[in-house]
């Protein structure tokens, strides 16, 4: 199993962009959890998650940089193609890529914290 856990200023809009757009579904959310309200995100039975929080009364910004990517590869042309229309239709455009490489052969989207995903319409290969 592995979770990604990172701070917000605003779980409603990474939950727009996050669920409406890139498809994810809340899988849990928690309010008020010594000082912090968040939600974990994911697929069911996936063995991933993302999990946002947000701590009242403190402030973490966006992200450092253009190139803090979490990839996606969707080698089928059909998946990839309904995800970038989701995204689409959530009002969600695309960014150019700080590395020209995702853009080969990708789409890249930015959430509303500056963080960036990319959707690969190529498969993983630990070769390169």
């Amino acid at each position: 199993m592995l979770r990604i856990a990172r701070p917000t200023d605003d779980l409603d809009a990474l939950l727009h962009f996050y669920c409406d757009g890139l498809g994810l579904e809340v899988l849990d959310r928690f309010a008020d959890h010594a000082g912090f309200d968040g939600a974990i995100l994911g697929v069911p039975g996936a063995p991933y998650h993302l999990e946002f929080t947000l701590r009242r009364g403190h402030r973490v910004g966006r992200a450092p940089s253009r190139d803090h990517l979490l990839v996606v590869y969707l080698p089928d042309r059909g998946r990839w193609q309904a995800a970038v229309e989701r995204l689409l239709r959530a009002g969600i455009e695309p960014v150019q890529s700080e590395n020209p490489y995702w853009d080969a052969a990708g789409w890249t989207f930015e959430d509303p914290d500056g963080y960036r995903v990319v959707l690969q319409r190529e498969a993983w290969s630990a070769e390169g």
